[in-house]
């Protein structure tokens, strides 16, 4: 994707979980997690669909998207004293993808402290429809992308927390 026609967003959340077990249940089978927590439908094409969705002035917006995960690793961020996993990913909507964005992110998960973990989501889309998408994400689409991601993340959170309990 071209630097001049991508979005960023940024968001994070928290589990009241260990490190360890929050990074063994995304790093094990995210796709699952994510499946489970947005209570998305069904594999399509050898691949999860996850719902995200999104109530904007009192319209409500969803699609499934196609999330691939395309890497897993644990290292030291800078700052950090303690190790930290990156999944980077990426989504599409599952149906007419090029209706929807695409986006490109990463979730970095890190421990705050014994019992607490991060969940740090940064993204990148890229609006659909060329020139009149860069008008309709700069009246609503952004706010809708933005709605959704954070969204999309406090599911997972609350999903970790409910079944690391």
């Amino acid at each position: 994707m071209q630097t001049s026609k991508r979005r960023e967003i940024h968001c994070y959340d928290y589990v009241n979980h260990p490190y360890k077990g929050v990074r063994d249940a995304l790093s094990h089978d995210a796709l699952a997690v994510f499946q489970s927590a947005t209570k998305a439908a069904a594999y399509r094409a050898q691949s999860v669909a996850s719902e995200l969705h999104v109530d904007i002035g009192g319209l409500g917006i969803k699609t499934d998207i196609k999330i691939s995960v395309k890497n897993v690793q644990e290292e030291i961020l800078h700052g950090l004293s303690g190790p930290a996993t990156r999944l980077l990913l990426a989504w599409e909507a599952a149906t007419m993808p090029r209706l929807f964005p695409l986006m490109e992110a990463e979730i970095s998960i890190y421990p705050l402290t014994p019992t607490e973990t991060q969940l740090d989501f940064s993204g990148v889309y890229k609006p659909p429809f060329g020139a009149m998408g860069k008008t309709v994400n700069a009246i609503v689409g952004h706010r809708i992308a933005e709605v959704s991601v954070h969204r999309f993340i406090n599911d997972v959170a609350a999903y970790l927390r409910r079944v690391l309990a």
